[in-house]
């Protein structure tokens, strides 16, 4: 067992057993693993997750940084994203619904209607409301900006298909858990859920890209 526990994860040790197990035999999650707030630019922290919407790790990651590579090495400002033809965007390997999603997030940020700078004020629950409102943003890619961009500590994303796998087999479940199965098991998590996520997601190799 790991002697740099957190006093988050001596929490998730005494709450839960499964989590007690996975953290004393994997040690606790090192800064090298540990990817909360690790996007630090809320604007690429929201792209990336829409480009990694219902893909493996490896697709969405292999993906983003294709299309990195055709941008020009660096994800560009959303004006200039803006100025981008959409086929170039594409042959990264986005579908044209994505494309669309990142045309749309492009120009909210770009004509005002989308603070970002501001979202960091508001509650985790606010801030899912306000994402909502871009095409094609769910509340997956609203938790997942809430993890890896602005680091909230308990964000339960339920809907994770990653989570939802680790906790079936780690609870020995017959099948995958659905929202309400999930909020059940993670209500002993408080506060510390988005921590919680992280091992179970180390569990399956699998955190996202």
């Amino acid at each position: 067992m790991s002697a740099n526990l957190t006093q988050a994860d001596e929490h998730l040790r005494s709450v839960d057993h499964v989590l007690r197990r996975l953290i004393d035999n994997g040690g606790s999650i090192d800064p090298d693993t540990d990817r909360r707030a690790s996007r630090p630019d809320p604007y690429e922290a929201l792209a990336r997750a829409i480009v990694g919407q219902q893909l493996s790790t490896k697709a969405a990651r292999s993906i983003w940084e294709r299309l990195v590579e055709i941008l020009g090495g660096s994800f560009p400002q959303a004006s200039e994203f803006l100025t981008t033809d959409s086929e170039t965007i594409r042959s990264a390997g986005l579908s044209r619904s994505k494309v669309a999603f990142l045309v749309d997030l492009a120009e909210r940020i770009d004509d005002g209607r989308l603070d970002l700078a501001g979202l960091a004020d508001l509650s985790d629950e606010d801030i899912v409301a306000e994402l909502t409102e871009i095409k094609g943003v769910g509340p997956w890619t609203a938790e997942m900006f809430l993890m890896f961009h602005l680091g909230r500590p308990d964000v339960l994303s339920t809907g994770d298909l990653g989570i939802r796998r680790a906790t079936q087999i780690e609870y020995g479940l017959d099948d995958l858990p659905g929202p309400t199965d999930l909020e059940r098991i993670a209500e002993p998590w408080r506060p510390h859920r988005t921590l919680a996520c992280l091992y179970l997601w180390r569990s399956l190799d699998n955190a996202p890209a």
